[in-house]
C-alpha cells in the first residue's frame, strides 16, 4: 500500500483552483529504469522506528526513569499506529480498494508481516519491564506489586481507598439473553468476569470497565496511604513507594460489584479500534459541526487489536474473539498488566538522580538584550539580521511567544495572521490573539481543526478565539493547512513593515521543550510578502500566487525539490562539488526518493537523518551507494526539517549562489506534499546556512550516536565506540548552549 490513493477528480480539480500555477517542470532525460525492489515498506519501516525507541528502554547507559518513559511512548506509538495504519490498511482490504504497496508487498502480506514483527515488539516491550526495568526500579525504592505483595496495613488502606474513590464510579455489565455484549470502547482496560448463582449453579458472564479517569497506577507511599498522581512526587521523597495497578484493586473487590454471587474467574483484557477521523468536507455546509459528529462516530470504529492478560481460560478467550470479531493472528497475549502508556506516572516522579540532567532553555542571542524590552526594540532586532530558532535550546517562551505578545501588546501592529495546527488550550499563543482582538487588530487565526487526534482539543479552542473577535477560518477544503506560520504587520515611519516567522514546529508551548524545531523571525520584504499571498489562498482565493522565498505544498515543494536534486546531478556530471543534505521525520514519496537515486548514480554525495519512517534503501551498488541514511533518538523528538543543497549549477535566473537551504514543515510524505499546504522558506545569512548545514553534518558523523540504515531495512545502532559512548548530539548541543556568552551557565 502506498501511503494514500490518487486523489479524486472532484478534489484535485478544487486543488487546482486554489493553488494552480503556470509553473512548468522540468523533464528528465530518458535513463535506465530503476530496480523494482527499490523501496522498503512504509508501514514495516514505521515498526523498526518503534523498535528503535525500545532500544532506549533497553539501554543501560540511560537513566532509568527516562527508560521507564521510553516504554510508555512504545506502548503510545503501537496503540496510534493499529488505530490509524493498521486500521486503515484493513479497511482499504474490506472494500477492495488496497493496492500493491511501493515495497512490492500485496495488502495482506502488508498485514501479515505487520502482525508477525507487532507481537514479536510487544512481547519484547513486556519482557524488557519485566526482566530489566522493574528489578532496577525496586533497587531504587520503586516498586510495581500485586495486590497479595501488600501488607495487611497496606491493603486495608488501599480497601479504605476502594470504597470511596474507586466503587462509586464503576458499572458492571452483565451478559445475558437480556443484556447483549456489551460495546468495549477503544484502549480502555477491562476485566472479563465469570460469576456463579449459588442458588442455581448457574455461571454468567459480565464485564467491567476500568474508568480511564481513575489513575493507572495507585501509589502507596512508605506509610502504606495510597494517593492520587497529583501527590506521588511530594510522597515519593519520604521513603520507597509502592504502585498498584488499579485493576488489582479492583479485581480484589469484585464481590461487592456482584452481591450474592460468586466470583470464579477474572482477566484483564484492552481492544485497540479503528480511531481515524474521516470528513467529507465537500457535503459538509459547517467543516466544525462535521468533526464534531464524526469524533462521536470515532468510538465505534471496529475492532483492530484485542490484548489478554497471559493465563485467560480459553472459554474467556474465545468469547471475547467470537464477540468481537477477531482473527486469530490480531490477538495479542501478554504478561499482565496490560496497558503500558500509564508509566508515565512513574516516569513523572521526581526523583532528579533517575531522570536526565535538568535542562533551562536560553534566550536566543540576539533577543536576549530586550527581552523584557519594549515591543519596538524586538522588532527593531529582527529588521537588524534575520534571527535562526533552534528549540528546545532556544527558549520559545522568549523567542516566538514574546514575538506575538509584543505584537499584540504593540499600538503599532495594524494585523496578525497565524496558523495553528496543535496548541494547548490554555497557550499563550491562544490568549496573544485574543488580546489583539480585543485591542482592534485584525486577527486571522487559521486552524487546523483536523489535527489528528487533536480534534476536539482544537475545536474548543477554535472556539474561543471565534468569541473574542478572532476571524477563524478551516483553510481549503480537501487539504489540511500544516505550515507554521505567522504574519505581522506593523506601522512604522517609513510605512508598513511585515514581520514573518516561519517554523519546523507547532506553535504549542509544552511540545517546544520536548522537540527539536528550527524557525526564522525575519522582516525581509520577499518573505513578508510571500506569507501575505498565502495566508490570502488559504483565507480567500487567490490562485495563482507566486512566491519568492518560500516552496509551498501541494503546488512546488516536491517539484522545487526534484529541480535543486536534479540540479545536484547535473553538477555531478560536470564534475563539479555536488551534495545534498536532508533531515526530516520520514522519508516515503517514491519520485523524491527516484532522484534521489538518479543523483546517488551521478556521483552526488546525499546524507539523509531520517528520525521516522524511510522507504529508501542506501548502500545499493549502482543504485544507492553514495546515499547515508541516520536516524537519532534521544532525550527531545527530533522534528526539524531541513533541506540543503550544494547549489553549485545555480539557475541562470537565480539570485543568489552557493549553499541553498530550506527548513519548514514538510516531510517528504504523499500526504505532505499533495494533500496539505506546506511551507518551506530559504535561509538567507551565509552564517546561519552554514549553521544549519554543520548541525547535519554532526548527525551524520560517525563519531555521532546514531542508528544506520542498512539496504535491507535494517537500522544497526552505532552508541558505542573503542573508547566508549559516541557522541549524543542531543547533549552537545545543550552543553554548547550553556557555555554560550552570556547564558551565565
Amino acid at each position: 500500500m502506498t501511503d494514500a490513493p490518487a486523489i479524486d477528480p472532484s478534489l484535485a480539480a478544487h486543488i487546482a483552483e486554489h493553488m494552480a500555477s503556470t509553473d512548468v517542470e522540468k523533464t528528465t532525460p530518458e535513463l535506465e529504469p530503476l530496480p523494482d525492489d527499490r523501496f522498503l515498506d512504509r508501514e514495516l519501516s514505521w515498526l523498526a522506528f518503534n523498535q528503535r525507541v525500545l532500544e532506549l528502554a533497553e539501554d543501560p547507559d540511560l537513566p532509568l526513569l527516562e527508560r521507564v518513559r521510553f516504554l510508555a511512548i512504545f506502548a503510545s506509538n503501537l496503540d496510534e499506529f493499529f488505530m490509524v495504519r493498521v486500521a486503515g490498511l484493513k479497511r482499504r482490504i474490506a472494500t477492495g480498494i488496497a493496492v500493491t504497496a511501493a515495497s512490492g508487498l500485496s495488502p495482506r502480506q502488508v498485514l501479515e508481516a505487520i502482525s508477525e514483527k507487532a507481537h514479536e515488539l510487544q512481547d519484547r516491550h513486556a519482557r524488557v519491564f519485566a526482566e530489566q526495568v522493574q528489578p532496577q526500579l525496586a533497587a531504587d525504592g520503586i516498586t510495581l506489586v500485586r495486590w497479595d505483595d501488600l501488607g495487611e496495613s497496606e491493603q486495608d488502606r488501599l480497601r479504605k481507598f476502594f470504597r470511596r474513590q474507586i466503587f462509586p464510579v464503576l458499572t458492571p455489565l452483565a451478559v445475558d439473553p437480556a443484556h447483549p455484549f456489551p460495546y468495549i470502547s477503544g484502549l480502555s482496560l477491562n476485566l472479563a468476569v465469570v460469576v456463579v448463582n449459588p442458588s442455581t449453579g448457574k455461571e454468567h458472564f459480565a464485564r467491567v470497565k476500568v474508568p480511564p479517569l481513575l489513575p493507572r497506577f495507585i501509589a502507596v507511599d512508605a506509610s502504606g496511604r495510597p494517593s492520587a498522581p497529583d501527590v506521588q512526587a511530594a510522597s515519593v521523597e519520604k521513603g520507597p513507594m509502592s504502585f498498584v495497578p488499579v485493576e488489582d484493586v479492583i479485581s480484589e473487590h469484585l464481590e461487592h460489584l456482584f452481591p450474592g454471587m460468586e466470583v470464579i474467574e477474572h482477566h484483564t483484557f484492552r481492544v485497540t479500534r479503528n480511531e481515524d477521523v474521516e470528513v467529507e468536507e465537500d457535503d459538509a455546509e459547517n467543516l466544525l459541526q462535521a468533526m464534531e459528529k464524526e469524533l462521536l462516530r470515532r468510538r465505534f470504529g471496529p475492532p483492530v487489536r484485542l490484548e489478554l492478560a497471559e493465563g485467560i481460560s480459553p472459554r474467556i478467550r474465545q468469547l471475547l474473539v467470537r464477540e468481537l470479531g477477531m482473527a486469530p493472528e490480531e490477538v495479542y497475549e501478554l504478561p499482565a498488566p496490560l496497558d503500558y502508556t500509564g508509566l508515565n506516572v512513574i516516569a513523572d516522579l521526581d526523583r532528579a538522580e533517575l531522570q536526565f540532567p535538568r535542562f533551562v532553555p536560553t534566550t536566543p542571542r540576539q533577543l536576549a538584550e530586550v527581552e523584557s524590552a519594549k515591543p519596538a526594540e524586538v522588532f527593531a532586532k529582527i529588521r537588524e539580521r534575520d534571527i535562526l530558532l533552534h528549540h528546545p535550546y532556544d527558549s520559545f517562551s522568549t523567542s516566538v511567544q514574546t514575538f506575538l505578545e509584543q505584537a499584540a501588546a504593540d499600538p503599532a501592529v495594524l494585523a496578525i495572521k497565524q496558523t495553528l495546527y496543535r496548541t494547548s488550550g490554555d497557550s499563550p499563543i491562544v490568549d496573544a490573539l485574543i488580546d489583539a482582538a480585543e485591542a482592534g487588530k485584525q486577527v486571522l487565526a487559521l486552524v487546523e481543526i483536523k489535527a489528528r487526534f487533536d480534534e476536539q482539543n482544537n475545536i474548543s479552542w477554535a472556539r474561543k478565539l471565534e468569541q473574542a473577535g478572532v476571524h477563524v477560518v478551516y483553510g481549503i477544503v480537501g487539504l489540511k493547512t500544516h505550515c507554521k506560520l505567522s504574519l505581522v504587520v506593523r506601522q512604522e515611519a517609513d510605512g508598513l513593515r511585515r514581520y514573518s516567522h516561519v517554523g519546523t514546529g507547532n506553535y504549542h508551548p509544552k511540545t517546544a521543550r520536548l522537540y527539536t524545531d528550527l524557525g526564522l523571525l525575519t522582516a525581509d520584504p520577499e518573505v513578508g510578502q510571500d506569507l501575505t499571498r498565502l495566508f490570502n489562498q488559504l483565507s480567500g482565493y487567490a490562485p495563482k500566487s507566486r512566491f519568492h522565498r518560500l516552496l509551498v505544498a501541494p503546488r512546488s515543494v516536491r517539484a522545487g525539490l526534484i529541480e535543486r536534486i536534479e540540479r545536484e546531478a547535473d553538477a555531478a556530471r560536470a564534475g563539479q562539488p555536488a551534495w545534498i543534505k536532508i533531515k526530516v521525520n520520514s522519508m516515503v514519496d517514491e519520485a523524491v526518493i527516484d532522484a534521489l537515486y538518479r543523483a546517488s548514480q551521478a556521483g552526488v554525495s546525499v546524507d539523509l537523518v531520517v528520525r521516522g519512517i524511510c522507504a529508501l534503501r542506501p548502500g545499493v551498488p549502482g543504485l544507492s551507494e553514495n546515499i547515508r541514511v541516520r536516524s537519532i533518538l534521544g532525550r527531545f523528538l527530533e522534528h526539524s526539517r531541513i533541506f540543503a543543497f550544494a547549489n553549485a549549477v545555480p539557475d541562470p535566473d537565480a539570485t543568489f549562489e552557493g549553499t541553498e537551504v530550506y527548513i519548514g514543515s514538510a516531510d517528504l510524505m504523499h500526504r505532505n506534499l499533495d494533500r496539505r499546504v506546506e511551507a518551506l522558506v530559504r535561509v538567507a545569512d551565509p552564517d546561519q546556512v552554514t549553521e544549519i548545514v554543520d548541525l547535519v553534518d554532526e548527525s551524520m558523523d560517525d563519531g555521532t550516536s546514531s542508528w544506520h540504515l542498512e539496504s535491507d531495512g535494517a537500522w544497526v545502532r552505532h552508541s558505542r565506540g573503542p573508547d566508549g559512548p559516541l557522541v549524543d548530539q542531543q547533549e552537545a548541543l545543550i552543553q554548547r548552549q550553556r557555555r554560550r556568552p552570556g547564558t551565565g551557565r
